[in-house]
């Protein structure tokens, strides 16, 4: 098993006042030739948003972005027409395709938005743009890799269109959680919350492993913790 760490302190840091947000990999004005991203995971940016704030009118083409909201409630509208609120447990895809125009706005007056923002890179250029929104419960995903995005929605995920698997867990203390790689496949773990041991080594919130040339992977954390597992080509 070949193990490549990302911590989550070595991130690109972009303080707006209004919004704080961390890099995993180059984004905007953060630009580090050695994190261009892993396989077709191009982008994971951790954002925090203050209260009334947000992202204004802007646009997107040949992207998936996935938006993973850890807490408060994101309010989104594109140019498709589609206008929603996502919270935690929601899993939103937007497929950029041939071009799309959106805004991402703190829905509260009062309190932070806390979300995962990842962007995948299609397996082709172009394509008509779409959105896909889905719920999953916090018994769905404890103690379990549940799969929230695939190529095909299948088992009731959102669809990709990339040859990628993204998989929401909260860990269990003193349970081990598994996940088979195919011959050939690679996985992304980012840890959002809390603490998770993998491959012997501990990694802490924010923190990220890139895992190859492996059959599988074994992770242990705590009640407080929370991750997603990327499987991809």
């Amino acid at each position: 098993m070949k193990l490549s760490i990302r911590r989550a302190g070595e991130r690109g840091r972009a303080d707006h006042g209004w919004l704080l947000s961390y890099h995993t990999f180059s984004f905007a004005d953060y630009y580090d030739p050695a994190h261009m991203g892993f396989r077709a995971l191009r982008v994971i940016n951790e954002d925090r948003v203050q209260p009334g704030q947000g992202f204004g009118t802007h646009s997107h083409r040949d992207m998936e972005i996935i938006s993973y909201v850890l807490e408060g409630a994101l309010e989104h509208k594109d140019s498709m027409g589609t206008s929603s609120i996502i919270r935690p447990g929601d899993v939103q895809r937007m497929s950029a395709g041939t071009g799309v125009t959106h805004s991402e706005f703190n829905a509260s007056r009062s309190e932070l938005v806390h979300f995962l923002q990842i962007w995948i890179l299609p397996e082709h250029p172009g394509g008509k743009p779409g959105y896909e929104q889905k719920a999953f419960s916090e018994a769905e995903r404890k103690g379990n890799f549940r799969l929230v995005a695939s190529p095909d929605g299948r088992d009731g995920s959102v669809t990709i269109r990339q040859d990628m698997s993204l998989y929401a867990a909260l860990p269990r203390t003193g349970e081990v959680l598994r996940h088979a790689l195919a011959p050939g496949r690679h996985a992304w773990v980012h840890v959002a919350r809390g603490q998770v041991e993998l491959g012997g080594e501990q990694l802490e919130a924010g923190d990220a492993v890139a895992i190859s040339d492996a059959r599988g992977l074994e992770l242990s954390g705590s009640d407080s913790s929370e991750v997603l597992l990327f499987d991809l080509a």
